[in-house]
């Protein structure tokens, strides 16, 4: 298993549109259910932070995000939506567990 944690921070007059964005990529996750990933979004207390973290299956090459239409869309102005701009780094999983479908 891989995982890569992405964080930044919006300018507040950007941060609505921000959520948008998240949204219609998760909607699109939603309905074309790609195999080997688990994503996540979360918005910190602070209204204008936010953190990603995808986590990809053993033989997951190439992250299914890249060919997602609102990733694209998500991905393509976000340095103008940006007061910080992203940060990437991959993460070492140490333990994992969910009970959720």
């Amino acid at each position: 298993m891989r995982a890569v944690m992405v964080r930044y921070r919006v300018k507040p007059e950007m941060a609505e549109e921000n959520e948008r964005l998240i949204r219609a990529v998760s909607a699109e996750l939603q309905a074309v259910k790609p195999a080997g990933l688990s994503y996540q979004t979360h918005k910190l207390p602070d209204g204008v932070s936010f953190v990603h973290v995808a986590m990809y299956g053993d033989g997951v090459l190439e992250s299914p995000l890249l060919g997602l239409t609102a990733f694209k869309a998500f991905t393509a102005e976000i340095k103008a939506r940006c007061d910080e701009l992203p940060v990437t780094q991959e993460l070492q999983p140490v333990g994992f567990f969910s009970s959720f479908d």
